[in-house]
């Protein structure tokens, strides 16, 4: 009976330390440039299974990328946290950051070969299921992720949180394949009503399969706790816009990966 315990025991505790989420460092390159980006899966599933790319926010890829690939690799798939700006580049503050994304946003080609380049790596890797893959993005990565969708990519869906809406293309949005699922706070005022209503337009020109989800009270950033919580700064976190964004974003995955 005991040797039986122990068995057992021994057994939990070998799949216990097997079922774990993997971290890996991933280089890849867009033309000359080498990007650093993070695969993150959890070893209990097994087979090919589904993509999902997230693309960062304005400061580069940082924890907060790795936090919610964690959560997505938990939920079975696996995760490339893409990096836009390129291996070692990232931003400490407002003003480099803002630098930075602007870059991206004013040369939206290039915004668009960086996350391309992310997504053709992920659809590379021997875990993915390379006809189910989706892509997620906060505030500058909301930006990046709708502008992949805009490129034509092959992807089954798109979700920004809190994310620039505009582009300088719309009628690019003829190419879009992907569902779409803009996840927005209503008061943000980095992403004014002029803004919303012009992607609208935009999504209904196309006839693209979109969807617009609007948290009355929440402002930009309203998915990071590292935003503060003062509205009248323009970006700070939201609990429950947090969770009913989070909890949105499940559901059209369910739809978009079935």
């Amino acid at each position: 009976m005991k040797r039986g315990l122990f068995l057992l025991i021994g057994l939990l505790c070998a799949l216990s330390l097997r079922a774990a989420v993997q971290f890996q460092k991933v280089e890849y390159k867009d033309g000359d440039t080498v990007c650093e980006g993070l695969l993150v899966y959890d070893d209990m599933f097994q087979g090919k299974r589904s993509g999902m790319l997230i693309a960062h926010q304005w400061k580069g890829l940082t924890d907060y990328e790795k936090m919610r690939g964690e959560m997505l690799a938990m939920r079975g798939h696996v995760v490339l946290c893409a990096d836009i700006y390129g291996k070692g580049v990232r931003a400490d503050n407002p003003k480099d950051a803002a630098a930075l994304a602007g870059k991206y946003k004013s040369d939206r080609p290039l915004l668009r070969s960086r996350i391309n380049a992310a997504l053709n790596t992920l659809r590379a890797n021997e875990r993915v299921n390379a006809k189910q893959i989706a892509a997620i993005g906060y505030c500058f990565g909301g930006t990046t992720v709708l502008e992949l969708a805009r490129s034509g990519a092959d992807v089954s869906g798109v979700v920004s949180f809190h994310g620039g809406l505009n582009t300088p293309t719309p009628a690019d949005a003829k190419k879009v394949k992907a569902k779409v699922l803009a996840l927005h706070g209503a008061d943000d005022p980095f992403v004014p009503a002029e803004e919303v209503q012009a992607f609208e337009k935009e999504m209904r020109d196309a006839k693209v399969d979109w969807q617009l989800v609007a948290y009355g009270g929440a402002v930009h950033s309203f998915t990071d706790k590292n935003a503060g919580n003062d509205n009248s700064k323009g970006s700070a976190y939201n609990a429950q816009a947090d969770v009913r964004s989070w909890r949105e974003m499940k559901m059209f995955l369910d739809e978009v990966l079935r």
